[in-house]
């Protein structure tokens, strides 16, 4: 019963965060989409800071050894077909987080990107505690394939990669409808993200690096 209130609690917050972020969903409004009272969700997270760093583990403790396994494997190349490859091999472990939960690679996307556009601090030092070496050796082998672009500038274009990512992902029910009605094109999640990603690889290499 105990296991069966805290996924409860968590399936609810993910998705009020998904929906409302992280600062505007209140721990009553979670509290009451769960059907549990306020000590059940201390009783199991203590605090929302704890609740919000639960909703994000069920997801990277699938993502992040699958990034590991695929990362050893990438040759190496310089460019944007580098960077292309790169981010083509991430699609699979992306596309599993929707075992984790349905739509789970939509909902992680706009999660992080709630996290990141309010600021929340303390997923940043969550984040680099418990999977820091797997986001270190991301961004290395990012660097490692555009060794000429400094590192102020690529993470300006990181940045504005990841916001084409996260507006992709939760505009995606609209995005395959539209491909559907307009262009009579059956698509899914993965197919979204492979028509993103050589604009996003693009992006990131930047002119003259192809």
């Amino acid at each position: 019963m105990a296991k069966e209130t805290k996924v409860r609690i968590l399936d609810a917050a993910e998705a009020l965060f998904a929906e409302q972020g992280f600062t505007q969903t209140s721990m009553r409004t979670i509290t009451t989409r769960a059907g549990v009272n306020l000590a059940s969700v201390n009783y199991h997270f203590g605090s929302k800071k704890n609740l919000i760093q639960a909703v994000f583990k069920r997801y990277f403790d699938t993502l992040m050894p699958q990034i590991d396994g695929v990362l050893n494997k990438l040759p190496e190349e310089h460019g944007a077909p580098g960077i292309e490859n790169l981010l083509h091999a991430l699609i699979p472990p992306m596309i599993t987080l929707s075992k984790v939960r349905p739509n789970g690679t939509e909902t992680f996307v706009q999660l992080l990107g709630r996290g990141y556009n309010e600021t929340q601090g303390h997923l940043r030092r969550f984040i680099m505690a418990g999977y820091g070496s797997t986001v270190t050796t991301l961004v290395r082998a990012i660097h490692d394939r555009l060794p000429d672009v400094p590192d102020a500038e690529l993470f300006w274009r990181l940045h504005f990669a990841m916001g084409s990512f996260v507006f992709s992902m939760a505009s995606s029910k609209a995005l395959k409808e539209i491909a559907e009605s307009d262009f009579n094109e059956q698509v899914d999640i993965a197919d979204v993200i492979a028509h993103l990603v050589p604009f996003v690889s693009q992006g990131i290499a930047g002119a003259g690096n192809s």
